[in-house]
């Protein structure tokens, strides 16, 4: 893979309706979408999920932008390689930074799999020709909540995740049960809760939910394990699994029944195809996680999630749900509750020029 050059764009988008989480409330959406041209012109596409604050990991878009340009573009220049895996496998050389490297590592994806004339989710061995899609309920209201949870089964979405924390949880789960007693309800915790709140996780049993996402320290697979002892509802972890040597603790301690799986938090495909094949190997059900992302990001995921083991819908909303206008020619839409998976080459979209124009707040490109 012979490289010429590697744009930077940091781009800026208010989102429709702020996103709310006990962490952070999310407005306006910043991030960085990245192309690599080959000598032959063509261009794979990534982008970089870390938020503009490091409320949900350490990574921010600055930190992001950083690596990229000081550290990672140069030691993919280093020395010449075949296939995107070698730069995966290159990047270990670098503590930390998952989503920075992830962002160059899947647009490497995204240029190898145009350079096969192939869709990426063939390269890497999808065969669904639909994934199932599901959308996440932000925190809100108990009203406010089971007004939108209605509004995104009326579209058709098959899953729906809500965001909880402590002193508002079981009241919110009871009330969305008790409209939507059919419905798949996932917890989603990010990191609120301690050992000191079993009692609290355990009352959220009766309600018959897919599974309770990271309800203790963001770090932690110890606890977890502990915890998950004294469940009956599956735990799913997310951001307690960056690497497959995370994924291997956690299979050892019995940490989880589920599995989030997020191309950025992870560092791209090499790792997150590792840590697929794992939970595979290990009953672990996986399912892939959204960061609020702009359409490179969302072809992505539907890539990965064409995978016969991502049985759970995933993260995968309409680009509409959270974007006026995304900045890719075919926004990416869920019917029914699927969306159906690409069949261009590479990620199967292309940019909007115009519309990324628009957004962009700082472009660089590097000559290789």
């Amino acid at each position: 893979m012979k490289i010429k050059s590697v744009t930077l764009h940091i781009v800026s988008m208010p989102l429709k309706k702020p996103f709310v989480t006990h962490l952070q409330t999310v407005e306006k959406r910043e991030g960085i979408i990245l192309e690599v041209e080959d000598k032959d012109g063509l261009c794979g596409l990534g982008e970089g999920v870390a938020f503009s604050t490091p409320w949900y990991t350490e990574e921010t878009v600055k930190t992001s932008y950083h690596m990229l340009k000081d550290v990672l573009i140069p030691l993919m220049n280093s020395k010449p390689f075949q296939h995107p895996e070698e730069i995966g496998k290159r990047f270990e050389a670098v503590r930390g930074n998952s989503m920075a490297k992830a962002a160059l590592e899947m647009a490497l994806w995204d240029l190898y799999a145009r350079q096969q004339h192939l869709p990426l989710w063939d390269v890497i061995g999808g065969t669904r020709e639909e994934v199932l899609a599901g959308a996440v309920v932000g925190a809100g209201s108990v009203q406010e909540m089971v007004k939108e949870a209605g509004d995104l089964m009326q579209e058709g979405y098959q899953r729906i995740k809500l965001k909880i924390s402590p002193g508002a949880d079981v009241g919110i789960v009871k009330e969305l049960r008790a409209h939507f007693p059919s419905l798949s309800l996932l917890a989603d915790a990010n990191s609120a809760y301690t050992l000191e709140d079993k009692a609290q996780l355990q009352a959220l049993d009766e309600f018959d939910l897919e599974m309770i996402e990271q309800p203790l320290g963001i770090d932690d697979i110890v606890e977890h394990s502990l915890l998950q002892e004294e469940l009956t509802t599956p735990i799913c972890l997310d951001e307690s699994i960056v690497t497959p040597h995370d994924m291997r603790s956690a299979i050892h301690l019995k940490s989880c029944g589920v599995v989030n799986i997020k191309l950025g938090r992870v560092g791209g495909y090499t790792s997150a195809l590792e840590i697929y094949r794992l939970c595979q190997n290990n009953d672990i059900k996986v399912w892939c996680g959204g960061m609020i992302e702009f359409g490179v990001s969302r072809a992505h995921n539907l890539a990965i999630a064409t995978l016969e083991g991502f049985s759970i819908p995933g993260d995968i909303s309409s680009s509409s749900k959270y974007w006026e206008e995304d900045i890719i020619t075919s926004p990416i839409v869920v019917r029914n509750g699927v969306a159906s998976r690409l069949e261009g080459s590479g990620i199967g979209v292309e940019l909007n020029r115009t519309r990324l124009s628009a957004v962009t707040d700082y472009k660089e490109t590097f000559s290789l």
